[in-house]
C-alpha cells in the first residue's frame, strides 16, 4: 500500500513525483513512457529558464531531475483501470495490480488518427505521427503535413530543416496556431500550404508514395514519400471510469485538481484545463500533488 500512485511520467507526472518526494510521501510512478509530449516537442521557445532547448533535450532534463530523488517508476506497463475501493485506490496494469491512499492521473494525451484508407497499412512504412522522432528518416523527400494547429506548425518547421518540400494539408479555411509559428512556415520556399483540403487516402506499394487530397470538390493526388499526421490529440482517461469527463473526455477538475471522487487527483492534458502548454502541466502537477498531500495530512487511514 503506497500514499501516493503517479499515473504517467510527462511534465505533470514528473512535477508532481518531485513534489511528492520532497514531501517524503511514499509514492510509485506508472508509465508507459518518461517525458509523454514533451519528449516529442520540436523547438522549445517558451518554457520559463531556457530561451532555447529542444522537446526531447527538456524531457530528459525533467527525467534526470526526477531520477535524483530515487523515485520508483514502472514503466513500460499500460494502465487499464483505476478506481477507489473504500478507502484506497487500486490502479491495475498489463503487468500487476497496486494499491495507494491517494492517485493522481497525470497521463496526458496520445495522437488523434485520420481514419483513412492505407493509415493502418502505412504506419512505420512512412506514415508517423512524431516529427521529432521520424523526421531525419525524410532527408532530401518530399513530405505531407496533415494538420492545421501547433503540432502540425511545429513539425512543418522541423521539417523545413530536412525535407526537400512540405505540402501541409488543412482541413479549415486558414491555419490556426501561434503566429510566429504560423508566419515562418507561410513566408518559407520549402512549403505549400493547402487549405480546406481532406486527405481522403494513403497510397504506396511497400512505402508511402502518395496520398489523395480533396480540395474544393475536386480530389487529386499528390506524390509524396512521407507523411505526418498531426490532427491533434485524444486524452487518456479511459482507464479511470469513474470519474467525470468532458464531451472530449478530459477529466474535470476543480482549481485543486480534484476529480468527483475524494481522493483521485489530476493534472496536465488529460483535464479540462483550457490551455495545454508544457509549463502548464508541470504546474498543474505540482498543484496537484500539494492537494493529494493536504488531502493524506487530512484523513487518517
Amino acid at each position: 500500500m503506497h500514499d501516493l500512485i503517479i499515473t504517467g511520467c510527462g511534465p505533470a507526472g514528473i512535477t508532481a513525483a518531485i513534489y511528492a518526494a520532497r514531501k517524503k510521501i511514499d509514492l510509485l510512478v506508472i508509465s508507459n513512457d518518461i517525458g509523454g509530449q514533451a519528449a516529442w516537442s520540436g523547438d522549445v521557445e517558451n518554457y520559463t529558464g531556457y530561451q532555447f532547448i529542444s522537446g526531447p533535450e527538456l524531457a530528459a532534463k525533467f527525467q534526470e531531475h526526477m531520477l535524483g530523488y530515487n523515485i520508483p517508476v514502472k514503466l513500460n506497463e499500460q494502465v487499464r483501470e483505476l478506481k477507489k475501493i473504500g478507502n484506497k485506490i487500486v490502479v491495475a496494469t498489463d503487468k500487476g495490480e497496486y494499491e495507494s491512499r491517494v492517485a493522481i492521473i497525470a497521463s496526458g494525451k496520445r495522437t488523434r488518427e485520420l481514419n483513412v484508407p492505407g493509415e493502418k497499412e502505412f504506419k512505420n512504412k512512412g506514415l508517423t505521427y512524431c516529427a521529432t522522432c521520424d523526421a531525419p528518416i525524410f532527408s532530401g523527400k518530399d513530405v505531407a503535413v496533415i494538420g492545421g494547429g501547433n503540432s502540425a506548425l511545429d513539425a512543418t518547421l522541423q521539417l523545413i530543416k530536412i525535407a526537400e518540400h512540405i505540402y501541409l494539408i488543412n482541413i479549415t479555411e486558414r491555419l490556426g496556431g501561434d503566429p510566429v509559428m504560423r508566419e515562418s512556415v507561410e513566408k518559407s520556399q520549402k512549403v505549400t500550404v493547402m487549405n480546406n483540403a481532406i486527405v481522403t487516402g494513403i497510397i504506396g506499394d511497400k512505402f508511402v508514395s502518395g496520398i489523395k487530397v480533396l480540395r474544393l470538390g475536386k480530389e487529386e493526388a499528390l506524390a509524396v514519400q512521407g507523411v505526418f499526421v498531426e490532427i491533434g490529440l485524444l486524452p487518456n482517461s479511459e482507464f479511470a471510469r469513474e470519474v467525470k469527463k468532458n464531451q472530449l473526455q478530459e477529466i474535470k477538475i476543480n482549481t485543486h485538481n480534484e476529480t468527483n471522487i475524494p481522493g483521485i487527483f489530476a493534472a496536465g492534458d488529460v483535464t479540462d484545463i483550457p490551455e495545454k502548454q508544457i509549463i502548464i502541466a508541470a504546474g498543474e502537477g505540482s498543484k496537484a500533488c500539494l492537494s493529494a498531500f493536504r488531502y493524506l495530512v487530512q484523513h487518517r487511514f
